[in-house]
């Protein structure tokens, strides 16, 4: 690759994703996911994401964002040390991180309801914090990483994979969806 030649970005068929399973190999493929969810998502929406820290939760947020049409100069990061960060769109994006809470109490207290019940799209990192007050229909992601065996499954990883970058991403949707 030569400076000025332009990345390709990975296409996801719409058949893809009613698999709601997908192996991303890149941070690139991981935002291209995003985007192709972002695309998909609605006013009320929820998203629920669930997996170890550095699994690419951030990542697959920046690339739903831009999805939904958040402009691609503002910045998409962890809302860490503030909890929440608002992006602001056609439609509105509440980005929630729950990691620095600890109990059930802390996460009561911020009044969430808003933002969940609201006219935007709110996505929580680290929902599994909040499951048992995360609406029967909240779209839940899993992402963790993941190898490939020999017959094409794959399994989360216990140690350092090879390859930092791999990532088994499953979306549940609700029944209702």
């Amino acid at each position: 690759m030569q400076l000025g030649d332009k990345i390709r970005e990975p296409q996801f068929d719409v058949k893809q994703m009613e698999n709601r399973s997908f192996k991303t190999e890149s941070p690139i493929k991981t935002r291209a996911l995003g985007e192709r969810i972002g695309k998909t998502l609605k006013r009320g929406d929820v998203i629920a994401l669930i997996g170890d820290l550095g699994t690419g939760k951030t990542c697959l947020t920046q690339g739903i964002a831009r999805g939904v049409g958040i402009a691609s100069d503002e910045v998409v990061n962890s809302p860490s040390y503030i909890l929440i960060n608002e992006y602001n769109g056609s439609i509105p994006i509440y980005h929630i991180d729950l990691y620095r809470l600890e109990d059930s109490t802390e996460i009561a207290e911020l009044g969430l309801s808003e933002y969940i019940e609201g006219d935007g799209i709110c996505i929580i990192e680290w929902a599994e914090r909040m499951a048992d007050t995360l609406p029967d229909s909240a779209i839940i992601i899993r992402i963790t990483l993941a190898e490939a065996d020999n017959n094409e499954t794959f399994a989360p990883i216990r140690q350092s994979p090879e390859d930092e970058n791999i990532r088994h991403i499953e979306i549940q949707y609700p029944i209702s969806r």
